[in-house]
């Protein structure tokens, strides 16, 4: 049995490792996404800094080792056999959900995984054992429902705190600095500087060093009952030094950001190690104690865990090995960059950048009803306080690459620092990815980032996050009890079915990762486009790109197109379902790639971008409309199908499936002329589809006819005309595409 269990030992130590590289990869934007985002200094450099907080941050960790040992559950009234099932649960569910999270590049917190995994997990095992008669206290004994509910709260509270003062505060710094801050500094520069860097000095003293097992207790016990003396000291010292340094020429904001950068990945590191190997190591005790401290020979369903109930004593070599490997995934993790830049686009200044979100009924709402309220407002204003306030905040020419300013950037450091030492303070959990990035949301709100243009992305984006954060909790919650029962109920052997479940999936989202972004590599073509100042270059890539994105949609729409018409034929409702949702994405995709590809065209030359702008917004125009038509077709046909009501008759399948094969191959020879540059047979491939255009007319004309005389089903003679009607549609705008792909991709003069 011990050797059982060593192996599941074995196994959680495993996932820890995965666990503090996908929670790495998903926290790394809570400490350096503010440096990124106003290029504070180069990537490799902001990440080389986060770094040595990190590592330095995992070896002052603070012992917060108790939270997975018994802070959400009671371990003496608990076996070891059932807190292995919890613990095993808990790491199975944990790196499944980051993972999932990184993969989507969404900000989620892995402190609400670990407290909600814990509960799902312990509770239904307190469940299963007050049911089993195995339990004679009520499950508020079993469990700390108290402290489980003051950290839910907390957390969650903190998310409206957080954006509320961000927003506050950076209204307030940007009166004082205006977008312009470079020449308005001046003396006030250290002040500021003082005020930021003995913020984050009591943020690094109250969050990052708070229980630190390397610190004297002596050292601890001074500071905290000298905290206003070392404050103000340190306050006194950084405004000195901070405007000496502006007088010398340095650049103030950037040394702010870059130690706000160090502190948040300190602390970081320092609190959230709990998350990635707090649940392993508990494992790890019980075991030991279970197999060393175990006289009676008591099997596992029968010893109690009452060590786990102890303080923790995590050996230094643990945290220097964990802070390690925190640091390595850090520098090289490519799903880190992705959630970074998630952040990155919801706070950017520049509202010309591609949104990654959609838009949503409640943001669109949500933005009106704002609005109006900010119009109100304005109306009452006076001019003059509308004049000072406008001018202070005019926006200034900054580089394409910097989503932000440095202001911006110390502004979210700072605030989010203090937010999270003041709530320590209290004795309140807090969740460093809710404050990190609500901060950054409200001072880019503050900031006028976003505009009319833009809000409404923005705020999907924010609502999409924040209901993903949600969601975590209960998918936490579920998926921690429903492993847990399962294990509970298998014992040993269901414990190995999940480890094997666990690795498949791992290896299954690893793949299916590299799949999308080998995907997204065409994107980075573009980007390298749009940045260069060679016509020659940025012409040779956007006809590249232009041709791919023309093929992507000739092929989606003859494929589509003859789908639907097989389903219909068949009366089979789930692929027009399908179809329809895939429709909407094709459209989703077209209109991003019509952004980024109008955009290049606005770097090449005056003339030639007139010329060849006129045919690509043919070109594309055709793709949308060829979408619009299937959607036409499409939607008729799936309410037809949803209905029940009378399929189409064999008489009518087999009347238009030879012109469903003939508009396919049309679309598809137009297809490889597009992807291969020859349009020598253009005019053949034209022709057919014109004859073919004439064909359909005239079967029109003859099912209008049948429509005359109908003794037959109404519905299902109307849906074969409208099929022939759109058909008719398809190859027009397919003819359109054509003539304007010859256009566009003709030899420059």
């Amino acid at each position: 049995m011990e050797y059982s269990y060593l192996f599941i030992v074995i196994f959680l130590f495993a996932l820890a490792v995965i666990d503090l590289w996908v929670g790495v990869s998903n926290d790394a934007v809570n400490f350096i996404g503010s440096a990124v985002g106003c290029r504070a200094a180069k990537l490799k450099h902001v990440i080389m800094v986060a770094a040595a907080g990190v590592f330095i941050g995992a070896a002052f960790s603070n012992g917060m080792m108790e939270v997975a040992r018994s802070g959400v559950f009671n371990p003496s009234e608990f076996y070891f056999s059932e807190v292995m099932c919890i613990f095993l649960a808990v790491m199975v569910s944990d790196v499944f959900l980051l993972d999932l999270f990184n993969s989507l590049g969404l900000p989620t917190s892995t402190t609400v995984s670990l407290v909600f995994e814990l509960l799902g997990a312990a509770f239904i095992v307190a469940i299963i054992k007050m049911l089993g008669g195995g339990a004679d206290m009520d499950i508020v004994a079993l469990l700390n429902t108290d402290k489980a509910l003051v950290m839910i709260i907390s957390i969650f509270l903190s998310v409206a705190i957080a954006f509320v003062f961000g927003t506050l505060v950076q209204w307030i710094a940007r009166l004082v600095f205006t977008f312009n801050f470079r020449k308005n500094l001046g003396r006030k520069i250290g002040l500021f500087g003082g005020i930021a860097v003995t913020s984050i000095v009591y943020f690094m003293l109250i969050k990052g060093l708070k229980g630190t097992t390397i610190i004297s207790a002596d050292v601890k016990d001074y500071i905290n009952d000298n905290l206003l003396f070392v404050l103000a000291v340190c306050f006194i010292f950084f405004t000195l030094l901070m405007q000496l340094l502006h007088w010398m020429k340095v650049n103030v904001l950037k040394i702010v950001v870059l130690i706000g950068t160090f502190s948040l990945a300190m602390a970081f590191a320092g609190n959230d190690l709990v998350n990635f190997i707090g649940v392993t190591l508990a494992g790890f005790d019980s075991f030991i104690e279970f197999t060393f401290n175990n006289p009676a020979g008591l099997g596992a369903d029968q010893f109690t865990m009452e060590s786990l109930a102890g303080a923790a004593k995590t050996p230094v070599y643990y945290l220097l090995g964990a802070g390690a490997i925190m640091v390595f995934a850090l520098c090289t993790s490519k799903k880190a960059l992705k959630v970074l830049q998630t952040s990155i686009d919801l706070s950017t200044q520049n509202n010309d950048e591609n949104e990654i979100f959609g838009t949503s009924p409640i943001a669109r709402n949500l933005v009106r009803i704002t609005t109006k309220m900010a119009d109100s407002v304005v109306k009452n204003t006076p001019q003059g306080v509308k004049n000072w306030v406008n001018k202070r905040f005019a926006p200034v020419e900054e580089r394409e690459d910097v989503a932000f300013d440095l202001v911006r950037a110390s502004v979210n450091l700072v605030l989010g620092g203090l937010l999270i030492a003041v709530g320590t303070s209290l004795k309140l959990p807090l969740s460093t990815t809710y404050i990190t990035f609500m901060v950054a949301m409200g001072t880019s709100l503050a900031d006028r980032a976003w505009g009319r243009e833009s809000a409404v992305y923005r705020v999907t984006g924010v609502i999409s996050v924040i209901g993903g954060w949600f969601v975590t909790a209960g998918a936490a919650f579920i998926l921690g009890a429903l492993v847990a029962a399962i294990m509970y109920y298998g014992g040993i052997v269901a414990m190995y079915a999940m480890i094997a479940l666990v690795i498949y999936l791992l290896v299954h989202s690893h793949i299916k990762y590299n799949k999308k972004k080998k995907e997204e590599q065409s994107d980075s073509t573009m980007q390298i486009m749009l940045g260069s100042d060679d016509e020659a270059e940025v012409w040779s890539a956007l006809e590249e790109r232009a041709a791919k994105t023309l093929s992507s949609s000739l092929v989606f729409s003859a494929e589509t197109y003859k789908r639907m018409f097989e389903a219909f034929a068949k009366d089979s409702l789930r692929p027009l379902k399908l179809s329809l949702i895939r429709i909407v994405e094709e459209k989703a995709a077209l209109k991003k790639q019509r952004r980024l590809e109008t955009r290049g065209l606005q770097r090449i030359n005056q003339q030639l971008s007139f010329e060849r702008s006129t045919w690509y917004h043919l070109c594309t125009n055709s793709c949308q409309q060829m979408l619009n038509t299937l959607t036409r077709i499409g939607e008729p046909m799936k309410e037809h199908a949803d209905n029940s009501f009378s399929p189409l008759s064999k008489n009518y399948v087999e009347e238009f499936t030879p012109y469903c094969r003939d508009v396919y191959s049309v679309i598809m020879d137009i297809n490889t002329m597009v992807t291969s540059g020859d349009y020598s047979n253009k005019d053949e491939v034209s022709s057919r589809a014109k004859d073919l255009k004439h064909s359909l007319a005239t079967l029109r004309k003859v099912q209008t006819r049948r429509l005359q005389g109908n003794k037959g089903s109404l519905r299902m003679d109307f849906e074969y005309l409208n099929l022939i009607q759109e058909s008719h549609e398809l190859l027009s705008e397919v003819r359109n595409l054509l003539r304007g792909g010859c256009k566009l991709f003709a030899p420059v003069n």
